[in-house]
Parts: structure tokens; sequence; C-alpha cells
């Protein structure tokens, strides 16, 4: 018989350790001024076409172009193309044959916000108003009485593009939705917190002023549609080709005396986003092709043709395995090409919250400044909608951040019927690559201001960069 292996005890423990505790003061302020940049870039970057526009201007800096320019694609080569204004795919392209697959970072770049109905514009008792419908899960409670800014697009009839952002300036205007003041809300205060303001009640003021001092009908209304007409040469009826979003008004800002977390709207999941493009950028010539994948919709199902269930992102990939291979496209490689990539699903948790314990499972939940969290799978109750990762995918990865001192935990979106969520695993799995979600832990997710700890930022950007680089 063998002899057994004496292995010290705290070995056999999983131990996930607060990353301020184990790191050098040298990497702290390295994470800090990851930090800087990663707020620097969500500010401008709110909504998805901004973010598109802000990452396309970095990429064409440091040499990536529009595929649609290559013909044939060799290792080294930087490409992208953007997915109708509002998702994004890029790759370096790859030493190793595409036949051996790629590597994949996917992350969604769209965040909970306030749309605006196709007739949005209406006055009411000498006030003026846009009409709102919520994008994605919100409690919609918290967008009252904080400021909001107006960001997004309309076109018009003569096929011009209008770009509008309000609010975010320090001498623009904000916008704003009421609530009832303490005195008068006993009875709102006996509802459901669902039920505080109803989704039609959701109605930002945008003006109280009237065209003029005559008493006109629709005077206040009037005066706004001058104003827009006037700034931004837009009518009323080119508000249905509008793409017109409600977001909070604030920056990003450190939370903490010590300013070890960073309070901003849009951390879900551009917070995931923006590491995994920033290790695609440190890519010169990688032995595997790298993809990152920004996508749209995620908030609502990934439907329409820019979210991840769009066969556009797949055409991405089709032109670079054609293009790299520089053989007639075949499909059945293709497939192949595909079953033999690997992907992480880069999207946002939940943290755990002392607050709020009673809805997650402490031993099998994420913390605040303990690393990267590894989901083997999300969904609801049952599993209901989620990818569940393979075993061997799980090992591999957990292997290769261990080999390269990166630091993660694990755990699972609250206790089993709390509720759930999804990403966009699912559908990137059904085309036979491994998938495993895997990103940074978030307080107060999907509100209009959510928090996440630096250091999981930056362990998540170094886990990103492992994985591309070591799979």
């Amino acid at each position: 018989m063998a002899k057994k292996k004496n292995t010290d005890s705290k070995e056999l423990f999983a131990e996930f350790p607060n990353l301020y505790k184990v790191s050098s003061d040298d990497d702290i302020d390295t994470c800090m001024e990851f930090a800087e940049d990663y707020k620097a870039f969500l500010n401008v970057s709110k909504t998805e076409r901004e973010f598109v526009i802000t990452s396309v201007e970095a990429a064409e800096s440091i040499g990536f172009v529009d595929i649609d320019t290559k013909e044939n694609l060799e290792a080294g080569d930087k490409v992208y193309t953007s997915i109708r204004g509002k998702g994004l795919a890029l790759a370096v392209i790859g030493k190793k044959p595409a036949i051996n697959g790629f590597n994949i970072l996917g992350a969604h770049i769209d965040s909970p916000r306030l749309d605006l109905k196709p007739n949005p514009i209406y006055e009411d008792e000498e006030t003026c108003y846009f009409k709102t419908h919520y994008y994605g899960g919100i409690k919609k409670y918290q967008w009252t009485t904080i400021p909001l800014a107006i960001h997004g697009v309309v076109f018009t009839k003569d096929g011009k593009k209008h770009e509008i952002v309000v609010g975010e300036k320090e001498d623009d205007p904000i916008f704003y939705i009421t609530d009832l003041l303490p005195h008068l809300g006993g009875d709102q205060m006996k509802r459901n917190a669902s039920e505080f303001i109803s989704g039609e009640d959701l109605n930002v003021i945008i003006g109280g002023r009237p065209i003029s001092k005559e008493d006109t009908k629709n005077a206040y209304k009037a005066n706004i549609l001058k104003f827009l007409n006037d700034n931004y040469g837009i009518k009323e009826k080119d508000f249905v080709s509008g793409e017109i979003e409600i977001v909070s008004a604030m920056k990003a800002r450190d939370v903490g005396f010590d300013r070890a977390f960073i309070a901003a709207y849009g951390h879900d999941d551009k917070v995931c986003a923006y590491p995994a493009l920033m290790a695609l950028f440190d890519q010169e010539k990688p032995n595997k092709t790298c993809v990152v994948l920004l996508t749209d919709k995620e908030e609502i199902g990934s439907y329409a043709n820019s979210g991840a269930q769009s066969v556009l992102y797949e055409n991405f990939m089709m032109e670079i395995f054609a293009k790299q291979s520089g053989e007639a496209f075949n499909l059945l490689s293709y497939r192949k090409c595909i079953a033999n990539s690997k992907m992480l699903s880069a999207d946002v948790s939940n943290a755990y919250d002392p607050k709020y314990a009673s809805v997650s499972d402490a031993r099998n939940s994420a913390y605040m400044s303990h690393g990267i969290k590894l989901e083997k799978y999300v969904g609801s109750r049952g599993k209901s909608g989620t990818n569940e990762a393979n075993g061997d995918f799980v090992a591999e990865i957990t292997r290769i951040f261990e080999e390269n001192s990166v630091l993660w935990q694990t755990g699972e979106l609250g206790k089993v019927d709390a509720g759930g969520g999804g990403t966009i695993s699912a559908y990137m799995a059904k085309h036979g690559m491994e998938v495993i979600d895997c990103g940074v832990p978030v307080w107060s997710m999907h509100a209009p201001y959510e928090v996440i700890s630096k250091m999981d930022l930056y362990c998540t950007y170094l886990a990103y960069k492992c994985f591309i680089e070591n799979i």
C-alpha cells in the first residue's frame, strides 16, 4: 500500500480572503489607479451607444480596424465590428489555427433605466413631462427624487441623427420625478413597495414655463417643443424614431473614508465590460484568437438584432474564422471551431449584504473585496433558465487562476427560493462552447446608483487577462 501524503489540514479548507488583507501596497496602488480610469470611462459611457463609441475610439487608437477592411487575418491583427451601434465585437488574432477555437469574454453594456414612450411629451397643470416606460428590472420608487439625465438619439425624416445629452455638465439642468411628502404619504406607505409608485407615474419633469404670457392651450408643452426644435431640429412626431434614455445624472464617486468602493450608475454590467476590454487591449499576438463580445438588451432577455441572441455576433466570429483560415468557408469546420472555444460570461452578481442577510446563504455568497465571483450556474429557483458550467471546465478555470495568483470566490445568486437571474451564458453555450459566469459582486444591483469594490474590479481584469492568455 502506498504511503499516504501528509497534508496540512488548512489546505483542505476553502478560503477566500479579503484582498486588502493579502495584497501588497504596490498592488493596492495599482488597483486604485485602474479604478480612476474606469470611473472616467464610465462617466462618458452611461448608455450602450456611448459605450460603443468610447470603446471604438480607444480601440482604434491602439491599432484596431473594422474587420470589413481586412481580406485576410494574420496573428496580431486587431479587428472589430459595431453591432447596430449598440453592441460591439472585437478580436485579436492568435497564432494557432482558428479550428483550435477562440477564447471569448462576453459582457453586456445595457443597464436598467427609463425609456421614453413613443408620444412622451404632455402638459398637466402648468408643468411639462416626459412619459416613460421602464427598461429592465427596477425598484420603481428608487427613481424618484434623484437627479436624472437625458441621453440618446432621434432620427428625423431627412435621415439625420440628432444626439441629445442633457444633465451631465455642471451647468446643465437635471430632470426629476416627484414623490409625496411624508406629511401626506400615509396611504402610500401602507402599500407594498412595488406599489409605492406605478410605472405610469414615472413621469419626468422637463419644464414649467409657457411659450408666451397669453393664455393659450398647451403653452407649456409648446415651449418645450420649440426648445427641442431650436436646439436639436426635432418635432414631436420624431420621438417615435427616438432612442432616448433617462439615467442617473450622478457621476461615479468613491465611497467611504478609505475610498474602498465606487458608487455609480451602470456598474451592471459595464464593471465587467470595461476590464474585459482592457484585457483584450493588452494582447499583441496571443496563442489563440481572443474575442470580446459586448452585447445589448441583456436586461430584457438579449433579444433584437443587437442582443446576445442576434446572429450578428456569430457572423463576426464566422468572418474571423474564414479570414484567418484563408480557405473557402466550411460551416462544419466553423462549428467545430466554436465547439473548441471557451468563454467567460462576464456579468455581475450580488454581493453579500449583512443588512439583508435573510435572502442569502452566507456559506454560498460572494463578499465585497474577495475577488472575482465564479458562478457555476445562475437561473432562478430550480436552476431555471441557466447554463450550468461543466465541472471539468470549472476545474480548468480555477487551476489557471491559482497558477497565476488570481484570487477568486464562488457563490450563488441568493437563497434557492429567494429569486434569481440570468446572463448571456445560456445563449452562447447552445453553440457548443464551454461557458461559465464570472464577474464583479455588486451591492444595490439595478438601483440608479450601485456599489462595487475597487479590488474586485481590478481582480476581475486580472482574471479575464489570465483566461484569454492561458486557456
